[in-house]
């Protein structure tokens, strides 16, 4: 990989645009991470900047477009409006460069007819034109280290869903004026760790490469939208909250490895008696939820109800006295093939039964849907996700302490000493007790 930008990360932009040295006050050099070797300095000394359009076997291609939000401006003369980036929820809507005093019609303007264009090839609706379109690369003004100018942040990588006209107010004439605003998508760059290679968009400034050589170097988000258009951009759109989603890979044991082997067995002894896990699954919450040094206490199988959101009852105290609280924890086991996915709507039905104050927690012997995780996640879900590796591991470490390390041995033990009884109580009665 060559030079990169890092997502959220703070370059100089320094007025001699010198692409060296590599770091400038302590920052990475604007001018040398977009380098491209024989082409003409990447800029950002408007609000948008596109990239010259470069002259292919096939056609033509702008390489990018390249855009700057200053905050600072907003409201002022300058900049008579208000940019929203809401990267994290991987939205932006910024508005177009028309102002109260242009005189070209409203996309005449250098930016505005790029970002028309943009999105005009953003709509293609074949794989072929959609891989010539130009990506907008993203940047905010921030202040650094007490100055407020000549630094930029980096913001992602985007592409256009949509573009009206709007009438906006100009404080300093008191007279409306129309523009552009445009609703852009900015793109997951998980699978890059974050980090956009400048090497695709150098490709893209090579006229000798052809827009499928080009596209194998384009960050995998892009690649996905490339190949099926707008229908996917729930998928790839950018989420923070992907960070604290587990792949389904690495939720399972390595092929071969102990964890594994002791998985299957335990899937096996279960298979076949359901409320029996429950059993095994109340026994791990317990050590989850005690483990972060609360008190944790265990309170009855539930009998079953016609939506099966929960199937053990404990509860959580949480400090002592007045500065303490009870929570109610609501439990769901599920014992299926190890390879098997627990979905988004089978952790909604725990979700359904919660009432305020009160945790879920899911114990299950497969692995959780990313898109299961990313919905909990997202909507703040207090439900405690325990997978198949992570029940083994608990497992393990009771047997280590009371078994010699026999994970079987302590499976049958704890369950030899758990009631299996089913109590059709209520969970809030678990506070009384």
């Amino acid at each position: 990989m060559g030079n990169a930008l890092r997502m959220e990360g703070v370059l100089r932009y320094a007025a001699s645009k010198e692409a060296s040295p590599a770091t400038v006050d302590g920052l990475d050099n604007f001018y040398f991470v977009t380098a491209t070797p024989g082409r003409p300095r990447a800029q950002l000394e408007k609000g948008i900047n596109p990239m010259a359009r470069v002259k292919t076997a096939a056609d033509t291609r702008r390489p990018a477009v390249m855009i700057r939000s200053s905050p600072w401006k907003a409201g002022s003369e300058q900049t008579p409006w208000h940019d929203v980036f809401d990267v994290d929820n991987g939205h932006v809507r910024y508005f177009g460069d028309h102002k109260p005093e242009t005189a070209a019609q409203v996309g005449g303007t250098t930016g505005n007819a790029a970002l028309l264009e943009a999105f005009d090839s953003h709509q293609a609706l074949t794989p072929q034109r959609r891989a010539a379109a130009p990506p907008l690369l993203l940047f905010r003004s921030v202040p650094h280290n007490g100055k407020d100018k000549g630094q930029v942040q980096f913001c992602g990588v985007a592409l256009i869903e949509r573009a009206e006209r709007v009438v906006q107010w100009d404080e300093s004439t008191q007279k409306s004026f129309t523009n552009y605003v445009f609703d852009l998508a900015v793109i997951d760059l998980t699978e890059e760790d974050d980090r956009l290679d400048w090497d695709w968009i150098s490709a893209r400034r090579d006229s000798d490469l052809s827009d499928a050589e080009i596209l194998k170097l384009a960050p995998t988000a892009w690649r996905e939208w490339v190949k099926h258009g707008h229908s996917i951009l729930p998928r790839v759109r950018r989420r923070v909250a992907r960070s604290r989603v587990v792949k389904v890979r690495d939720q399972r044991p390595k092929t071969g490895s102990r964890t594994e082997v002791d998985l299957q067995a335990v899937y096996k002894r279960f298979d076949h008696d359901k409320h029996a896990f429950e059993v095994l699954a109340a026994v791990v919450a317990e050590k989850v939820m005690s483990g972060s040094g609360h008190s944790y206490k265990d309170g009855w199988l539930t009998r079953r109800s016609g939506d099966g959101g929960a199937d053990f009852v404990g509860r959580l105290d949480l400090g002592s006295g007045l500065a303490g609280t009870k929570l109610v924890v609501l439990g769901q086991a599920k014992c299926i093939k190890p390879d098997s996915l627990v979905s988004a709507e089978q952790i909604a039905r725990v979700v359904a039964r919660l009432k305020r104050g009160w945790i879920g927690v899911y114990v299950t012997t497969g692995s959780y849907s990313e898109p299961a995780q990313l919905e909990m996640v997202e909507d703040q879900y207090p439900v405690v996700l325990i997978n198949g590796q992570d029940l083994i591991r608990e497992l393990r470490a009771i047997a280590l302490q009371d078994h010699g390390g026999d994970l079987m041995a302590c499976v049958d033990a704890l369950m030899s000493s758990r009631s299996p009884e089913v109590f059709n109580r209520r969970p809030e009665e678990i506070l009384l007790a």
